[in-house]
């Protein structure tokens, strides 16, 4: 869906209605932050799967994941949305960029703080679960080998 969104913006946008553009900015800004959330899963997932192989039985698990993935960039639509709507439009109104015909969020605090500190938090997520993993992988490795040696003597 971000894909779609993104890739017809341009063409939603040539229609010059404002409620038009205020949704699509608004789609492709939460289907972007669920792309970074389901990636955030993704690593957490891979953590239960390899750090927590055993006793990791999560009820309704998918459902969870579901209520995360599409749930909290949904909290933060809602966020913007409540503070000014008219945080997203369209950029080639602005001075700045006449002649950018994308319809997107307009107001650079709200941009790096509802883009880039989201995707800094997720990638700091996705660096620590990353991390704990490989250490897991190379004590089983190590207690592996010392094993092995071990039964070789």
């Amino acid at each position: 869906m971000l894909n779609m969104v993104f890739l017809t913006n341009s063409w939603l946008t040539s229609f010059n209605q404002p409620g038009l553009c205020i949704t699509v900015a608004m789609l492709l800004h939460y289907f972007l932050l669920a792309a970074f959330t389901w990636m955030c899963l993704e690593s957490v997932h891979f953590y239960l799967a390899l750090v927590k192989v055993f006793n990791a039985y999560v009820p309704k698990y998918i459902l969870k994941c579901c209520i995360a993935g599409w749930g909290i960039p949904a909290i933060v639509i809602a966020f913007v949305l409540i503070i000014n709507k008219d945080f997203y439009g369209n950029g080639s109104l602005s001075e700045i960029h006449p002649y950018s015909n994308f319809c997107w969020i307009q107001d650079n605090t709200v941009f790096y703080i509802s883009v880039v500190a989201y995707f800094f938090l997720i990638f700091l997520m996705n660096t620590a679960m990353f991390i704990t993993v490989l250490l897991q992988i190379h004590s089983v490795k190590t207690r592996t080998q010392k094993t092995s040696r071990f039964w070789k003597r």
